[in-house]
């Protein structure tokens, strides 16, 4: 089988890579370059997709034997990730830059040019696994919960699925897949895992969305528009902050406050107590499926953060989106994060969230 494994310079791609070539396959590696003017390193954890990782990327493809080629798609990128990650800061929602990559570069601008060019499979280093029948594939968690990455793949179609593959799906220790790799001679093996989002490599979004958006300040206020500080940008908040809101007045029961709300018309950041952040309904746009589409009513769980624990929920399509009711409160939902949702360990599919409800 002929397979585009997209590396990109990190030890988890590797390995992934370097699996599917002892399986057998015809394996071909393939570098993203996604920022128009890349770092040549990167610090640390911070950041990916620089010259140093391009370069440690064409090592290991090296070691291993494969062809290996440099993509650009810096452009689409700009147009599809990060102007939509500004976009919707400037909007007060909360986005997610790496589900919306894998909606759109990882898994449909590489898929479509892979295919185009007689790949079978696209391949990454994902953490998620794959069922396969004759007629259906599955998306379902990684074996080890703490690695598990199949909420940035929830976006993804059954269509771009029967073309994924996954080797790292079983992998329940890091340290083993590092020993691995070394074990391979991937120079990559001790290197430190990227956590940062890829094209802000400092670590300072609220800078980043500055020199895009503009600081604006602001007031924060309460729930009845009692002025109690003041913000240098309310898109620099996401709803259920707690930390950095350096408030003037205190509580009066001396509890903390949290981001309940953003308003970018008024320009306000309101802030309340933790019982205000309670959510009960939650409506989500543009779903999409994992497998086929589901009509009706149905359980299942729900999870709207990368690292938060699927809740119980009852799920009813209503024309082109989800009304998700939970069975209990879940606090710190902000409209742009999505909405992934689960029949146990299997992805059925994601919804964009929209508008929350008590």
């Amino acid at each position: 089988m002929r397979v585009l494994a997209a590396m990109s310079g990190g030890v988890d791609s590797a390995v992934a890579a370097a699996r599917l070539v002892e399986a057998g396959h015809e394996v071909t590696g393939v570098h993203l370059a996604l920022s128009r003017n890349p770092e040549l390193f990167r610090s640390g954890s911070r950041g990916c997709c620089s010259i140093a990782d391009a370069n440690d990327a064409r090592r290991a493809a090296d070691v291993l034997g494969i062809p290996f080629y440099v993509w650009d798609f810096s452009e689409r990128f700009a147009d599809d990730v990060v102007a939509d990650f500004v976009s919707e800061y400037a909007a007060g929602r909360t986005p997610n830059p790496c589900l919306r990559c894998n909606e759109k570069i990882k898994f449909a601008a590489v898929l479509e040019r892979g295919v185009a060019l007689g790949f079978e499979r696209v391949a990454t280093g994902h953490y998620a696994r794959l069922d396969r029948t004759d007629d259906q594939v599955s998306l379902y968690r990684a074996a080890e919960p703490a690695k598990d990455q199949s909420y940035v793949l929830g976006v993804l179609t059954a269509e771009q699925l029967a073309h994924c593959e996954f080797p790292l799906g079983e992998v329940v220790s890091k340290l083993e897949l590092r020993v691995e790799a070394a074990e391979r001679g991937l120079l990559v093996a001790d290197k430190p895992d990227s956590y940062d989002i890829c094209f802000i490599p400092t670590g300072d979004t609220g800078g980043f969305l500055d020199d895009r958006l503009g600081r604006r300040s602001g007031d924060i206020v309460d729930v009845d528009g009692e002025v109690l500080g003041a913000h240098q940008g309310y898109y620099r908040y996401t709803v259920g902050q707690r930390h950095g809101l350096h408030l003037s007045v205190p509580a009066a029961d001396g509890r903390p406050r949290y981001v309940v709300g953003l308003d970018p018309v008024s320009n306000t950041v309101t802030v309340g107590a933790k019982q205000q952040l309670a959510v009960r309904t939650i409506s989500a746009i543009r779903p999409t499926w994992t497998e086929a589409a589901v009509g009706g009513s149905w359980r299942g769980l729900v999870q709207v953060r990368a690292h938060a624990e699927a809740v119980p929920a009852t799920f009813t399509a209503v024309a082109d989106r989800l009304e998700i009711e939970l069975d209990a409160p879940m606090f710190g939902v902000s409209p742009g994060q999505a909405a992934v949702h689960y029949d146990g360990d299997r992805v059925v599919g994601a919804a964009t969230i929209a508008a929350t409800g008590t």
